[in-house]
């Protein structure tokens, strides 16, 4: 097991299990994905661990497979803000036993929750209404709501259909500043003309100019609490940059690794180096 809060996390929306569940992957990529998926959350998955707990495969098949299982859709890696105060940083490898496309582990990272449930291989499912919707029974926007309920406020602001619809983008542009429909509704029919209204259309039209509440500023952006990592290098990355979880340099194989320290002096050499310093230090003095 890894230290708490660390290691192995099943990702959500897992479907039942079966025979075939690891069907389509190699032989070694199905073995280690199996013993993966009977491991516990919380458990170590780094390649060292998996490769002493196994007598089949050693590190390096391990980091291969590995890779093959992310860009398969099974597996990602993040780094994980947690605790109350949001200050530490875990490592988590998420594995899904259900094949998971990039879209998917995208949503996923982004709001922490199951997207659509599909396997990466399944086609969308089609959708069961028809893509235009009658006029009648197309939904209505809360700005056109809240223009027909002025009406049940006050009738002196009964609005007709083409009246809201007029008015919609005005209305929607209170909605957008943060106006609530009944802070809406109060300031649009308060203090109205004792002997009503000629034009409730245009009446409505000019409270919503003058009386357009001010822009106010966005609030500060939070800051993102999982980091994607590529699963071969662990180098953080955008989720539209990981394509199987791989980032493109370890995708094309151009990912070099770091060049080698340079070679050290013999302790001849420092010695014979130490001795010319004297010398010149003698040198110097007399």
């Amino acid at each position: 097991m890894a230290s708490p809060g660390y290691g192995k996390k099943t990702a959500p929306g897992e479907l039942p299990h079966s025979p075939t569940d690891f069907a389509h992957l190699p032989p070694r990529e199905a073995y280690l994905a199996s013993l993966i998926d009977r491991l516990p959350d919380g458990a170590s998955m780094d390649v060292k661990t998996l490769a002493a707990h196994q007598p089949h495969y050693g590190q390096m098949a391990v980091r291969t497979a590995l890779n093959s299982l992310s860009a398969a859709g099974h597996l990602r890696r993040f780094r994980e803000r947690v605790g109350d105060d949001r200050t530490r940083w875990v490592l988590r490898t998420h594995f899904s036993r259900t094949s998971r496309s990039d879209a998917w582990w995208a949503e996923f990272i982004a709001t922490g929750e199951s997207g659509t449930g599909e396997s990466a291989d399944d086609p969308p499912a089609a959708s069961t209404k028809s893509a235009t919707v009658p006029p009648k029974e197309r939904p209505r926007s809360p700005a056109y709501v809240a223009l027909a309920d002025l009406g049940l406020a006050d009738p002196r602001l009964a609005l007709s259909a083409a009246d809201c619809e007029a008015l919609e983008p005005l209305a929607a542009e209170w909605l957008a500043r943060g106006t609530p429909p009944a802070l809406f509704t109060a300031v649009l029919t308060a203090g109205l003309p004792p002997d009503g209204v000629h034009s409730p259309a245009a009446f409505t039209r000019r409270r919503l100019l003058h009386k357009m509440p001010p822009e106010r500023t966005a609030p500060a952006v939070a800051p993102a609490t999982r980091i994607l990592e590529c699963t071969a290098c662990r180098t953080p990355c955008r989720p539209q940059v990981l394509l199987g979880g791989l980032c493109r340099a370890c995708r094309s194989g151009t990912r070099h690794a770091a060049p080698p320290p340079p070679d050290r002096l013999s302790p001849a050499a420092v010695r014979a180096h130490a001795d010319r310093i004297r010398a010149l230090t003698k040198a110097t003095r007399s």
